[in-house]
């Protein structure tokens, strides 16, 4: 025996002497607590010491029920931690492969079995949520016949589809027959939707709500007790004779001649993209409505599996779980740092990003000086911000009393003294060297000695940026995403000089303002805007070659992006684009380098020379009619042909593939700094598509036609590209170094 299978022997004993400590059966005056409790973890899960603490738990409530059926009345359900039930184990779950299907499939019938007996053991059983309750933690709950929560703002769900999923546990069998098929599948299932527990209880997902955590269990004492005669109150009603799924299923004639309409509602909101979780929802929901619950509680198990053993589940669990709680815990924060909150934050420039930027910050409590040239221009940004909220309070997310309160905290102001007792600044005027020293030379003069210098550019380098002021230490790029109150990330900059202070700052504000950050170093066009660009910009080399821009804009959905490129580049604006090229191209040429216009940019330039620069000039790829909905300009087609054969498939991937070459490029230039933070801000930021795990992800879990998954997969198609379209998507070295040595890019610079 090796060292590594005496590791893996230990670990095993390890847990099996654990494992009946993570459920434990108390007796307590005729009611039967489970009480979950894992020792090993500081949330429960559905780990393998849940599972064999689980079934001993049940073994044990059978013999006592046997021994003595008077002696358990009712059983409450009620976790020892702060959180009810996390869900499962997602560590173990990424671990397996289509080999070990018959092992996963034994498992979760196993886990089903155990929640079966429960809510068929004859007693009335209550789930006291007393926090988050989200995939595995619902389930559980599902199972019992009553479900209390306690108020607050933690979340219940079933989010598995966000991961590549689909509640493997009963909770699309349970929720079908609660709710019906529509509602199960719209309300809660194919958007994973959260809920916090007043919503829970309106929606009837829960059936009471405490005030407090201390109301919790006396609360489903008090309904077991007066449920004791009750049988109906210790069945589920689809162990009840009589029971019809609400809406009927789909042999039911009203609704199946709305059947049909699904998957094509699905089809539509999806785009086309190969989005399998939501498929195998659909599918599942509606094959189970047929069946009885326990051969659909099999069909639910078979679909989970399956998407279990698939590599999309692993990419999107790999971003949406692991990435993004890395982040989360900080992992891209220099360390040692005290954490420091801002009360009060001075934006510089009040169009729309800047009034976005004062919007989230008011929304979180901090005073907001919002200068401008003048007072009108900062008042106009305020207007912005009011026409926002007023929007919101129409629909009825935010109160009248909630939106006045924000708006009070925004002080617009043209006089660079009110920003004297300002903690950080923000500017963001427009991308201009020149304009951005000097406002941020006349903000350094104004405010305290020790305030953060941010700047919210997207293109122009942060060192450069530093050279206007007296302290470059001070100076980080803090680059917001538009809208600001709706895209979720924030990319931190950092520039030559900036200190490892001015960095954490900088993540506690993304933090403060509910953003997710991630930090970068410095180049021009930093991470985001630099990849961002070579999907716009292929998108216009595309249109250069007289593909069909109808084809290109839908090939983009069929690949997962949220948004169409051409239309993206009208929103940009073609000439701020020029512009942009314009700057960078004095900048390289005064480092000494050559510049070479692209083919993308030459087709920019036409469009420009022909009166259209974009959106804003009502005229770009698209024409915007007063009386209509935008649509792609019949004259491109004039302008550069429409009828150059192309495969979709080579469409997408030159979408998919430009991206991630680049990002490997960006990751080997040390620009990126973690693989972690480049697969969440190609998601967050730039519209990676979500179900790929992100731009590095999708080269570590590239599935291949033929098959084969990873590296190699992605560097034969990269060649196979550059073979066709050019050698920008050639694979770059860290990617050759990956195939050359079998390991992946996150096993080369995680």
């Amino acid at each position: 025996m090796d060292a590594g299978e005496m590791n893996v022997e230990t670990d095993v004993t390890t847990t099996l002497m654990n494992t009946a400590a993570a459920v434990r059966l108390e007796l307590e005056g005729g009611i039967a607590h489970l009480v979950l409790d894992d020792p090993n973890a500081s949330a429960n899960t559905m780990n393998a010491a849940f599972r064999e603490g689980f079934a001993a738990a049940l073994d044990e409530l059978d013999a006592a029920i046997a021994d003595d059926p008077a002696s358990v009345r009712g059983v409450i359900i009620r976790s020892a931690k702060s959180i009810f039930f996390a869900g499962g184990d997602l560590s173990e779950l990424v671990q397996t492969t289509p080999e070990t299907a018959q092992f996963l499939f034994d498992q979760v019938e196993g886990i089903k079995a155990g929640l079966r007996r429960l809510e068929r053991i004859g007693r009335p059983v209550v789930a006291a949520i007393n926090g988050a309750a989200l995939g595995g933690g619902l389930e559980l709950a599902l199972a019992a016949h009553r479900r209390i929560a306690v108020a607050g703002r933690y979340e219940l769900g079933l989010p598995e589809v966000t991961l590549g999923l689909l509640p493997g546990g009963g909770g699309i069998t349970r929720l079908v027959r609660m709710f019906g098929i529509q509602e199960a599948l719209t309300g809660f299932l194919l958007e994973g939707r959260r809920l916090k527990p007043a919503e829970a209880l309106e929606r009837g997902l829960v059936d009471e709500v405490v005030e407090s955590a201390e109301a919790l269990v006396p609360a489903a004492a008090a309904w077991i007790e007066a449920n004791t005669e009750n049988t109906d109150a210790a069945t589920q009603p689809w162990d009840r004779k009589g029971f019809r799924i609400p809406g009927g299923t789909p042999s039911t004639p009203a609704f199946a001649a709305t059947l049909p309409a699904f998957p094509a509602t699905l089809l539509a909101k999806t785009k086309g993209a190969d989005l399998r979780a939501p498929k195998a929802i659909l599918a599942a929901a509606v094959e189970g409505a047929q069946v009885d619950f326990d051969t659909a509680s099999r069909i639910e198990s078979r679909w989970f599996v399956r998407l279990a053993t698939g590599q999309q589940s692993k990419n999107m669990t790999q971003a949406f779980f692991f990435d993004l709680q890395a982040i989360g815990k900080g992992i891209s924060r220099p360390a040692g740092i005290p954490q420091r909150s801002v009360k009060r934050l001075a934006v510089l420039g009040a169009g729309m990003m800047g009034a976005g930027i004062a919007q989230v910050a008011a929304g979180v409590g901090i005073e907001v000086v919002l200068k401008d040239v003048s007072v009108e221009a900062a008042d106009r940004g305020l207007g912005h911000v009011r026409r926002a909220l007023d929007a919101r309070v129409a629909k009825g997310r935010m109160t009248e009393d909630a939106r006045d309160a924000v708006l009070a905290r925004i002080h617009p102001t043209d006089q660079a003294a009110d920003l004297a007792k300002c903690d950080a600044v923000v500017e963001a005027v427009f991308e201009s060297l020149e304009l951005k020293h000097r406002v941020l030379a006349e903000a350094e003069a104004a405010l305290p000695a020790d305030a953060l210098l941010g700047t919210n550019t997207s293109t122009l380098p942060i060192t450069l940026l530093a050279e206007g002021v007296s302290r470059p230490t001070d100076v980080i790029g803090i680059h917001f995403f538009s809208p600001v109150e709706k895209m979720p990330l924030v990319e931190i900059i950092v520039g030559q000089f900036t200190s490892d202070e001015a960095i954490a700052r900088a993540f506690d504000l993304a933090v403060q303002l509910r953003k997710t950050p991630i930090v970068v170093n410095d180049r021009r066009g930093f991470f985001t805007s630099r990849v961002f660009g070579t999907f716009a910009l292929e998108a216009a080399r595309m249109v250069g070659e007289g593909v069909d821009p109808v084809l290109i804009e839908r090939a983009a959905g069929l690949a997962g992006f949220p948004g169409q490129p051409l239309a993206m580049l009208d929103e940009v604006s073609l000439g701020l684009l020029q512009h942009i090229e314009g700057a960078a191209k004095h900048i390289e040429e005064a480092a000494g380098n050559e510049w070479v216009t692209t083919p993308s940019s030459e087709v920019v330039n036409r469009l420009v020379d022909l009166g259209r620069s974009g959106k804003a000039a009502g005229a770009g790829f698209y024409e915007y009619p007063a009386d209509g909905p935008k649509h792609l300009w019949p004259g491109l087609r004039d302008e550069f042909g429409g009828s150059t054969p192309i495969d979709v498939r080579d469409v997408q991937d030159r979408f998919l593939f430009a991206m991630s070459v680049e990002t490997i490029k960006v990751l080997e230039e040390d620009v990126l700094r973690r693989v972690a933070d480049g697969n969440i801000g190609s998601i967050f930021g730039i519209g990676f598509p979500p179900h790929t795990g992100g731009a590095l992800q999708f080269v570590d879990g590239y599935e291949a036609a033929d098959g084969r998954i990873g590296p190699a997969a992605f560097a034969r198609r990269a060649r196979e590209l550059a073979d066709h379209y050019g050698e920008r998507f050639a694979p770059p070295v860290l990617l050759l170094e990956a195939v050359g040595t079998g390991r992946t890019i996150r096993q080369l610079r995680r």
